[in-house]
């Protein structure tokens, strides 16, 4: 089986049990014996062993080999032999304390990356089996005859789309017609001529002393004869 699908497997088969801290890396330039090394996390024995055996039931439905399985009765450290991959199941404890990451984990591998590859791999001939797409072809429009009666018709409806116009402001008229008008004029008073009397009528007060003064003169009139 190739390298790529094989680890695409391994990863999918961890990921359904929800393994953790999943870790991939690249032995090639460091032995001989195997080309992948993964190492992955499980919370308790029950879980390490669960994720063991869905790595080998994985596998081995894909036509794969599975040279050797380690440490199932203890499930602290479950080992799982693919040949070209090894597969190491432990717990956080356990993880911390040897630190394989430190010995294999020169070249980590992305597992985003290992997963495209394998599926690119895996079915190259899908690209090439896609069915062409259908197109629907159009029976042509016939032509539409205008007989007379239709532009008769036509010729009124475009009257009635034509807008009505609107009727002009009366301001500017008013405005004219208000400035046109000549103002009011106002009486004036009547002129005094310059060098002129005016007649003013004597009042009640004035009238008494001038007869009361003609009196006494009258009396000093005869008073003298």
């Amino acid at each position: 089986m190739d390298i790529k699908k094989l680890q695409s497997l391994v990863v999918d088969a961890l990921e359904d049990v929800k393994g953790q801290e999943i870790q991939l890396f690249d032995t090639t330039h460091l032995t001989s014996l195997f080309d992948r090394v993964l190492v992955v996390s499980g919370t308790s024995n029950r879980q390490t062993r669960a994720l063991a055996a869905s790595v080998r039931d994985k596998v081995k439905g894909a036509g794969g080999d599975i040279v050797s399985m380690e440490g199932e009765t203890t499930g602290e450290w479950v080992l799982v032999d693919l040949g070209d991959m090894v597969v190491h199941i432990m717990q956080p404890a356990i993880r911390a304390y040897y630190r394989l990451e430190e010995i294999w984990g020169d070249k980590p591998v992305k597992l985003g990356a290992a997963k495209r590859t394998a599926k690119k791999t895996a079915s190259p001939s899908t690209n090439d089996e896609e069915k062409p797409k259908r197109t629907r072809k159009t029976a042509p429009k016939a032509p539409v005859e205008v007989s007379f009666d239709m532009m008769a018709i036509q010729a009124p409806l475009e009257d009635d789309e034509k807008p009505a116009r609107k009727p002009r402001a009366r301001k500017a008229a008013t405005t004219e017609t208000a400035a046109a008008k000549p103002a009011a004029r106002k009486p004036r008073a009547p002129a005094v001529p310059s060098g002129g009397r005016v007649k003013v009528a004597a009042t009640k007060s004035s009238v008494a002393s001038a007869k009361q003064a003609a009196a006494k003169r009258t009396t000093r009139k005869k008073a003298a004869e």
